[in-house]
């Protein structure tokens, strides 16, 4: 490592997703406070980009994951216009930051393999990671720290959005607690058949790659159901621990890695 521990920087940390941009500062293994802007709502992001840049430290960088092209690019060019910083991006300024079990990890989202290097990091042991966002992922990382692959689904609010917009009678709901495990009516159908289904999917998942590793891996989540479909991970017999900011650690950790390299 050829920076002094003085020396190392800062990382304003951005995840650059389908639906908003989430950024922090990340230091080491402090994170600061979540910013979220909505893609499509993105006119004062150098604004807000440079409220958090101000107040970090120097040495400073920005480091970005992105599965959204034009969000990216609007990103970097607030960053650009605002700050007069370039965006290093993870899998074209970085390397990808984990070790993988696939025939062409490039090809994968970004925003996965930071979340699992951020758990692999935190837990130093085989993990299946949950992203419960706009979709839903639910991937493996084997005892040697190697992203092994997931599952895809679509998100809460996607999936109920869906049934809305390809019936011609079921209402569009909003995801929440279900009331009860019978659905009274439709919406409570609905509301149960999302939540209940997710946490069927990763108990599910969860339950294979635990054949497939051998033994029973830790479950780490993060995204904004998370805790909705994951519940408290302190009466949990399934989650260990919700993680909000477990992608922004993961980019973060992406630069740091290089630096042992």
């Amino acid at each position: 490592m050829s920076e002094t521990p003085e020396q190392i920087p800062d990382v304003l940390a951005c995840d650059v997703g389908n639906t908003a941009i989430h950024f922090a500062a990340v230091a080491g293994d402090e994170a600061g406070e979540v910013h979220v802007l909505r893609v499509g709502e993105l006119a004062t992001l150098g604004k807000e980009l440079a409220a958090v840049w101000e107040q970090m430290p120097e040495p400073r960088l920005l480091v970005a994951c992105s599965v959204n092209a034009a969000a990216l690019k609007a990103m970097e060019a607030a960053a650009q216009e605002t700050l007069g910083e370039a965006v290093l991006v993870i899998g074209r300024d970085l390397p990808l930051p984990i070790e993988t079990d696939l025939p062409d990890p490039k090809a994968i989202g970004v925003d996965r393999l930071c979340a699992a290097v951020a758990a692999f990091d935190r837990l130093g042991v085989a993990c299946v990671v949950g992203d419960f966002g706009t979709a839903i992922t639910i991937d493996c990382v084997n005892d040697e720290g190697v992203f092994l692959g997931g599952a895809i689904l679509p998100g809460l609010a996607l999936s109920a959005r869906s049934l809305h917009e390809n019936t011609d009678q079921l209402p569009e709901v909003e995801p929440a607690e279900p009331s009860g495990v019978f659905g009274k009516d439709t919406r409570q159908a609905i509301v149960g058949g999302l939540v209940y289904g997710a946490r069927g999917a990763l108990r599910e998942l969860t339950e294979a790659y635990a054949t497939a590793l051998g033994h029973w891996p830790p479950v780490i989540l993060t995204g904004g159901d998370a805790r909705l479909v994951g519940g408290d991970p302190n009466s949990s017999d399934l989650v260990q621990a919700i993680v909000p900011d477990l992608v922004l650690r993961g980019v973060a950790a992406a630069y740091y890695r290089t630096l042992v390299k």
